[in-house]
């Protein structure tokens, strides 16, 4: 059985859930309050994803209906968001890159995630915002010093859709052009609807597309990457000490803006990210105004609701 794990609810009240098929092949959701009180890393880490196996198959957890909840991301607020650049061949030709030899990697700040249906904040001042459409990890025992691949891959606990919105001009040009400055903009990593966990999904053959505003821009396959997950996780785990609830994403395939083939981000601009089996997320975009809460604001209340 395929379980689908989510968090409904307005920003910061998100309660956890479980999304599961009834014998009919029904898609049914259930609280996972008897269980935990948020998917977190304390969550994953203690056979979560099992103790919902089972307290499923017991007929333990209440049904609920998940109508007109916003869907929050499915991982509460990770200790670390890291992530993978030019991690797919096509995507290292159209950014005239030579395929790296080790992963490429960077740092997000963890508030950066926000629900995959919210809508997102163009910054101020940008006329470069990208999109990326990515396999995001979510790490569900601790990592560090791992001595082989295999052991890194018992360490995902599962996948989700991630966006790693970049603004191109804030990360490339110039003196003062960082990929931390062009990665780190508030509401830059929309990610679920779902988390998925690993048993059930071929991380190796999943097919990635992203849509703006109808039309076809990203259509490529996990099968492109250069690194797979576990090689990522074994990577990054003799830099970095991983913890569960942890989220890495992964890279993005060809057919972003930054290509010159597309037009960049604009205002009432619509962009949608799928991966197969993993769900689809639904961005509408707004201008940001100057101010420290005026962005925020804005987002929050324009907040989607899909569940």
């Amino acid at each position: 059985m395929t379980l689908k794990f989510a968090r409904l609810g307005t920003a910061g009240n998100e309660q956890p859930a479980v999304i599961a098929q009834d014998a009919d092949g029904t898609e049914k959701y259930f609280s996972l309050t008897a269980l935990t009180n948020d998917i977190d890393g304390g969550f994953l880490a203690s056979d979560g994803i099992e103790r919902t196996r089972e307290a499923l198959n017991n007929g333990e957890l209440p049904e609920i209906s998940a109508a007109g909840l916003r869907v929050g991301a499915p991982v509460a607020r990770p200790g670390a968001v890291v992530a993978i650049g030019l991690n797919y061949t096509a995507h290292a030709a159209e950014s005239g890159a030579t395929p790296p030899e080790v992963p490429v990697v960077f740092l997000k700040p963890s508030n950066t995630i926000t629900g995959p249906f919210d809508a997102a904040p163009i910054p101020p001042s940008s006329e470069k915002y990208d999109w990326e459409v990515e396999l995001a990890i979510v790490i569900g025992r601790e990592a560090s010093y791992l001595s082989s691949v295999s052991e890194a891959e018992a360490c995902i606990a599962g996948y989700a859709v991630a966006n790693d919105l970049s603004e191109r001009e804030y990360q490339i040009p110039g003196a003062a052009g960082q990929w931390t400055k062009g990665k780190s903009l508030p509401g830059s990593t929309p990610l679920g609807p779902w988390l998925v966990p690993a048993a059930d999904v071929d991380a190796g053959s999943l097919r990635l597309q992203t849509l703006v505003n109808g039309e076809p821009r990203q259509d490529s396959n996990t099968s492109d990457m250069i690194f797979d997950p576990a090689t990522i996780v074994h990577h990054l785990s003799q830099y970095m000490l991983l913890e569960p609830g942890d989220v890495i994403i992964t890279g993005t395939p060809e057919g972003v803006a930054m290509s010159g083939r597309f037009p960049f981000i604009q205002p009432g601009d619509v962009v949608e990210l799928e991966i197969d089996g993993l769900g689809r997320q639904r961005q509408e975009y707004f201008r940001a105004q100057a101010g420290s809460a005026a962005g925020a604001a804005h987002a929050a209340s324009f907040a989607g609701t899909t569940a």
